[in-house]
């Protein structure tokens, strides 16, 4: 980060285990990514429910971290959550700070999200909703927002985490989003008023 670049905007990318945090991570970070990703064992099986991301063999243990930089005073920070139950505890700190996030959604295991946004509405964090793309059945938005019992302020769109223009949609949605939230109040941060991403 260069000496004039003084806002740090903190967004963090939630979801349930296998959807996609990481790739949307890597796809969009100007760096190349701190990650925590592990080797999955058996060990773990006893643990994790597997049995819908087949072919997965590493996980995120602890967070991701990505950066990019938005103008010359504005940077945007990255952080993946883990996506595993016994690693939910370490949620409430890296919502600490939070300007937004993204829940990160595979349609075809869409109770994986409640927890995430439980939690989100429990901050207060606003965010926006992507479903990643997985080639499964298509979903109509308003069975979606039903499933998840979205309140219809907060947006909701699709997204392929592999491709770095998909995922830079979801940032610029989410920080227009954190911008309309917050016109008229005094914003958590300053926000770049040029394009964003």
């Amino acid at each position: 980060m260069g000496a004039s670049a003084d806002n740090g905007l903190k967004i963090v990318v939630v979801g349930g285990f296998g959807v996609g945090k990481t790739t949307l991570v890597r796809s969009v970070s100007e760096i190349r990514p701190l990650n925590t990703e592990e080797t999955m064992t058996q060990a773990g099986e006893a643990v994790d429910d597997i049995s819908e991301v087949r072919g997965k063999t590493a996980t995120t243990v602890a967070f991701d971290f990505g950066r990019i930089t938005l103008d010359a005073r504005n940077v945007l920070y990255l952080f993946g959550a883990p996506g595993q139950e016994r690693f939910w505890f370490l949620w409430d700190r890296l919502f600490s700070g939070t300007l937004g996030a993204v829940v990160l959604v595979d349609t075809r295991r869409i109770d994986d999200s409640w927890y995430a946004i439980d939690r989100l509405e429990h901050h207060g964090t606003p965010f926006v909703v992507a479903c990643n793309d997985f080639g499964g059945p298509a979903h109509s938005p308003g069975d979606v927002r039903e499933a998840l019992d979205l309140d219809p302020q907060v947006p909701l769109l699709t997204c392929d985490a592999r491709s770095r223009e998909s995922s830079k949609q979801v940032l610029v949605t989410l920080v227009r989003h954190v911008r309309d939230r917050y016109a008229g109040q005094a914003a958590p941060a300053a926000l770049p008023r040029q394009e964003y991403v």
